[in-house]
């Protein structure tokens, strides 16, 4: 009894028997308010802020400041800036105005007794960006002034440089923020030219570690319990800490940051801090959260090219410098132009990071030259950023990248997956989708299928975003947010400062490493990992899902419910980007004809270098959308400008060596380069004034003044010589003529469009009677509000079409009344611009297929001067479908026409690039485009896209005068079975016409057999021929030459092709490869040695929109011209 008398007085003496307290039941919602209250804020004289640093000197004893500042906008280089000479500078001085650069020398004398400390920093905030170099011009890191989330304003002083007493530096301050220097503070707004910046702080700082420290605690434990959801343990258990640190802090002793701190160890475990990077080693063998440092850096946007270029320099450096620091940090960075700048500008650190590439922390991927636009560029294009930026790290680090990377790019093409695979990549990450502004896209790991059935692993972050902030939600999100978990557990998490730079930053990887230690102590956190790569995550996701069995599949375009007017913002710049994509391809391939043959300059060389000057130029402006300031497009404006200077000369040059120099005097003919290799007429002014006027013979149709006229060149044998002819039997003579008033048509036997009333009130096939406006309806230029819920230059939205305008055409007169050509030339006015348009219809077909029709052509003048408006043109049109067809990169894609689901609703405004289609069973019209992008097919109304007219970021984007062209296309046949294509072709590559001498039709390559011709399928297309890129150029070494073709199918079906050869090719060797020129497949040279064909060939099989690489290996050219002049002949007997 009284063993258990004595138990029972224990077990009674841990419980009291009378309790008189109040108890210790909270509020929790007033607890977590309390909890803003623990930084800054109203309080922070006597919160945690007010221990955060121990000693602050900012006197001239401590710091002497000597600036320099740049003349006007100029950038000079660190050993520029050091030749000049610097005056003496203080704390709160001004500098400016927008985008000047401030060169800084500063000299610290370190009181011997901050040794003691732990950490001795220079804190520097100009309010701007910044960089710090060291004295022999190394950048060490960057500086972000002010005070929003991506402030990064301290650097930290060497052991070695605080016990000598004594530090040199140098900074560069850049007048321009973050994200540029908007006027009025809303980031999107256009610039504010006259910004000044004062220098706040230029301050020796002894920072309390342990203080920091516990922010960092508090800091987590607060995301804690904000994030998790419900009445959980851990939210709970954080916050009751974090109320408990609250109750321990005494900002009058030091000795309870300690306590305060020792707090925080039930949350992150006993003693985590000592554990470093190695916290990451325990817990769970399988992270779920995957966290990889990235700074995204906008090649252009609200800041010029020239700005970008320190942003790469700052952010980079400071990633070295926090790799140094944190063990686990591994940072992840995409597009070849950003590297190459840094090599070029910054070679001391390009070094330091090619160091980090070799041991593993600094990534690379993207394998782009930049992270381009997806939606506009052309398939070549696509091929091309490939192409240089996978040569590019390769040479530099030696290595290619395996995964794509496009997380800011404004919808996705379906043909990016077949390009991707043959870049020698195979994972893709994205997550713009995440920004749709009508429906969720339903992945966020899956196979992304693309328009010929290629795959690629596609990696959608759930987290939303590329510039996570590492915190406790984003972390959360990247599983709750995950959309199919069934097949796929991991995320992710892809963080750091970014869109303007900067990355991430120190207490990024703090809250990391915290979060993970909580998580070893609680499964309610998702673990998240650190020291891997982009490729370790896709190798997992590859091995657990079976290599994508699992996954699921979306197949075609990755389209964005969002930003869809950048389709057409900033008109100049589309136009420039088609203009000199064409010019490049046409220049490789005529330089590449040139290299070989040489009739005319034997010194003749394939300007590889130039070409490559030229391609660099125009995929570094493949930052497309048009949503930038006004100076990113007067930079691209003048890139255009060199490359069309560039490209000329080189077709000159090339011309030169191909063929006698056009004749200046005496007898002679127009002749004409085609370009594509489509056979061909086309109807071409010629002037005839001056000496021109020896040409008046050869024209078909004069003008009424005589100063023109119009010539008809036949280019139908299949070679890339056109002639100058009469009017052929099949040609359809057109005609213009009106009432006098205000009817107005133009006609020939194939067509006939109306305009009546100002409108285009009628549109014909001729041949078979049919109307094709329906009654009662009538196209033309169409203008509508255009007022964006927000992103200017960006949106437009929905209820745009709900304000249309049709404009009348007024003033319409005759000015070419045929035979060869008819035009008609009609005026509009509205507001303050001033529209004309020249109609024109040719008396020949779109292309040489039976049955093609004639297209009207529409050369628009405009005087651009209206604010929130957007031009187009639409024609109404009797023909039903379900959907309508526009051209993509390498292929086309089909669009609905009608609002069936909001997936459907949401492609009121879509990307085609050089046609758009809507085609029932038996016949279709079709808009062509020269410049244009956007296009719209909604019920029956086809319309184009031509210009916008927002006033943010750029307040005065494409105010002036513009020039573009647009034709529509009747066909007779449903879009398969016609000749859209390669109409769409022609029209964006006009022919090269040259006066050449009498004789010259007795020279060899103007009559030769065509080098290229593809027999079997016209559904194939040859888009490309250039020299190899492994080809040695030089007079003295250009043995084994190789010449590259693309060739891609274009309408979604199979085909098999023989490319046939000329005799005069000598070709040893054919392969194909993939973009990036590896050998993949050897095939079987057929030689037929028939005398009327003697020809080289090869078999190639098609499958729907794939792309093939052909590359063909050349032997001697010995006896060329009599090989060449023997294809002369034998053309002409077999002709």
């Amino acid at each position: 009894m009284s063993c258990a008398h004595h138990h029972q007085q224990q077990r009674a003496g841990d419980y009291p028997a009378q309790n008189y307290g109040p108890g210790k039941k909270w509020i929790k919602k007033l607890t977590k308010d309390r909890l803003n209250t623990f930084v800054g804020g109203h309080f922070h004289d006597v919160n945690l802020s007010s221990m955060l640093f121990v000693h602050r000197l900012d006197d001239s004893h401590h710091v002497k400041l000597h600036v320099w500042s740049a003349p006007g906008l100029t950038k000079p280089s660190f050993e520029e800036a050091m030749k000049q000479k610097f005056k003496p500078a203080k704390k709160g001085d001004s500098f400016g105005p927008s985008w000047t650069n401030h060169w800084w020398k500063v000299a610290l004398s370190i009181p011997s007794y901050f040794e003691q400390y732990e950490r001795v920093q220079f804190e520097f905030d100009p309010g701007c960006e910044a960089m710090i170099y060291s004295t022999d011009g190394t950048p060490l890191q960057g500086i972000t002034g002010g005070y929003g989330g991506d402030r990064r304003v301290e650097y930290i002083i060497p052991p070695d440089s605080r016990k000598a007493g004594k530090h040199e530096f140098v900074i560069e301050s850049s007048c321009n923020g973050m994200f540029g220097v908007p006027w009025d503070g809303d980031s999107i707004s256009p610039p504010d030219m006259n910004r000044y910046f004062s220098l706040a702080s230029a301050d020796i700082v002894v920072p309390n570690q342990e203080a920091w420290g516990l922010l960092a605690d508090f800091t987590t434990l607060r995301e804690i319990a904000d994030t998790l959801p419900g009445n959980t343990s851990l939210q709970n258990k954080a916050l009751t800490v974090a109320n408990d640190i609250m109750n321990v802090f005494n900002n009058r002793d030091l000795s309870s940051i300690p306590q305060a701190r020792k707090l925080a160890e039930q949350v992150f475990g006993e003693g985590w801090e000592k554990k470093g990077e190695k916290i990451y080693e325990e817990g769970t063998e399988k992270a779920q959260i995957w966290g990889i440092g990235y700074c995204h850096i906008d090649t252009a946007w609200l800041w010029p090219y020239s700005v970008t270029q320190q942003k790469v320099a700052r952010s980079w450096s400071t990633q070295v410098d926090l790799m140094n620091r944190y063990p686990e940090h591994r940072f992840t960075c995409s597009q070849a132009q950003q590297y190459k700048w840094l090599e070029q500008l910054y070679p001391p650190l390009f070094e330091r990071v090619k160091q980090k590439v070799l041991e593993g922390k600094f990534h690379l991927v993207g394998g782009s030259w930049v992270e381009n636009d997806a939606n506009m560029p052309s398939g070549e294009a696509l091929a091309r950023q490939f192409l240089y930026g996978q040569r590019y790290f390769e040479a530099k680090f030696g290595k290619r990248c395996d995964t794509a990377w496009l997380p800011d790019s404004f919808g996705l093409t379906g043909a990016l997956p077949q390009l991707i695979r043959q870049a020698d990549m195979k994972y893709f990450f994205t997550q713009k989708l995440s920004w749709n502004n009508i429906n969720v896209f339903p992945h966020s790991t899956f196979n992304w299928v693309g328009i010929d059935g290629s795959q690629v692993l596609c990696h959608m972050t759930p987290v939303d975003t590329y510039t996570a902030q590492a915190t406790v939600g984003d972390v959360h999100k990247g599983i709750t947010n995950h959309k199919n978990l069934e097949s796929s557990d991991i995320s992710l998490l892809v963080f750091g400062n970014g869109d303007g730079g900067g990355g991430p930053l120190a207490k990024m990887l703090d809250n990391l490493r915290r979060t993970r230690a909580a998580s070893n102590e609680s499964r309610e956190l998702p673990p998240v990992d650190m020291g891997h790569s982009v490729e370790d995550f896709f190798d997992t996701v590859l091995k657990d899902s079976n290599a994508g069995d699992k996954l699921p599949n979306w197949k075609g375009e990755l389209y964005l419910e969002f930003h869809r007017g950048t389709y057409t913002s900033h008109g100049s710049i589309k136009k420039g980007n088609r203009k000199s994509e064409i010019l490049l391809g046409d220049v490789e391939h005529i330089a590449t004809l040139a290299s070989l043959y040489k009739f005319h300059n034997s010194d003749y060389v394939y300007p590889k270098s130039t070409i490559d000057d030229c391609w660099e130029k125009v995929l570094l402006n493949q930052l497309l959308p048009g949503s930038a300031i006004g100076m990113v497009y007067k930079d691209a404006e003048i890139l255009y400008s060199e490359v069309r200077k560039d490209g000329k000369r080189l077709i000159e040059e090339a011309f030169k060596a191909l063929f006698p120099t056009s004749a200046q005097s005496g007898p002679g003919s127009i002749i004409a380069y085609n370009s594509t290799f489509f056979p061909r007429r086309d109807v071409v002014k010629i002037p005839l004034k001056g000496s021109a006027s020896r040409l008046r013979s050869q024209v078909v149709q004069a003008s009424k003044d005589g100063s023109c006229g119009y010539a008809l060149l036949d280019g139908t044998n299949g070679g890339h010589i056109s002639h100058c002819t009469g009017l052929f039997a099949d040609c359809m003579p057109v005609s213009a003529f009106t009432n006098g008033t205000d009817h107005f048509v133009l006609r020939n036997s194939s067509v006939q469009l109306t305009i009546s009333d100002g409108r285009i009130s009628s549109l014909i096939d001729v041949e078979l009677g049919r109307e094709l406006i329906p009654k009662g309806q009538t196209g033309g230029l169409v203008i509508f509000d255009d007022r964006p819920n927000y992103w200017d230059a960006w949106d437009v939205e929905i209820h745009h079409l709900e304000t249309a305008e049709p404009l009348k055409f007024a003033n319409v007169s005759v000015v070419a009344e045929g035979p060869l050509r008819a035009s008609l030339k009609a005026e509009t006015t509205y507001g303050n611009s001033r529209i004309s348009v020249t109609i024109s219809l040719d008396a020949i077909a779109a292309t040489v297929k039976k049955n093609s029709r004639s297209f009207f052509v529409f050369d628009a003048e405009v005087d651009w001067h209206e604010r929130h408006k957007f031009l187009k043109f639409e024609v109404p049109l009797d023909i039903h479908s379900e959907s309508a067809t526009y051209e993509t990169q390498f292929g086309h894609v089909q669009r609905p026409t009608h609002k069936n689901t909001t997936w459907d609703a949401a492609k009121f405004e879509v990307c085609g690039h050089k046609f758009a289609d809507l085609s029932e069973f038996g016949y279709g019209v079709a808009i062509l485009s020269e410049s244009k992008y956007g296009f719209s097919c909604r019920g029956n109304v086809l319309r184009i896209s031509l210009l916008r007219a927002a006033t943010a970021p750029d307040a005065d984007q494409d105010i002036g005068s513009h020039e573009f062209s647009w034709a529509l296309m009747p066909h007779q046949g449903h879009f398969l079975e016609s000749d859209v294509p390669m109409a769409a072709y022609l029209f964006n590559s006009p022919v090269y016409v040259r006066y050449a001498p009498e004789d010259l039709a007795n020279f060899p390559l103007v009559q030769a057999r065509p080098l290229f011709t593809l027999h079997g399928a016209h559904n194939v297309f040859l888009e490309t021929i250039k020299r190899g890129e492994d080809d040695k150029f030089s007079p003295q070494n250009d043995s084994s030459p190789t010449v590259v073709l693309r060739l891609y199918e274009a309408f979604g079906g199979h085909a098999r092709i023989k490319l046939k050869i000329a005799r005069h090719f000598p070709v040893v060797k054919a392969t194909v490869t993939n973009l990036l020129e590896d050998e993949i497949e050897d095939l079987q040279l057929l030689h037929a040695e028939q005398a009327e064909d003697r020809l080289t060939s090869v078999s190639l099989d098609f499958h729907g929109f794939e792309v093939k690489t052909v590359k063909l290996t050349l032997g001697s050219f010995a006896g060329l011209k009599e090989d060449v002049s023997l294809g002369v002949n034998l053309s002409a007997r077999a002709g």
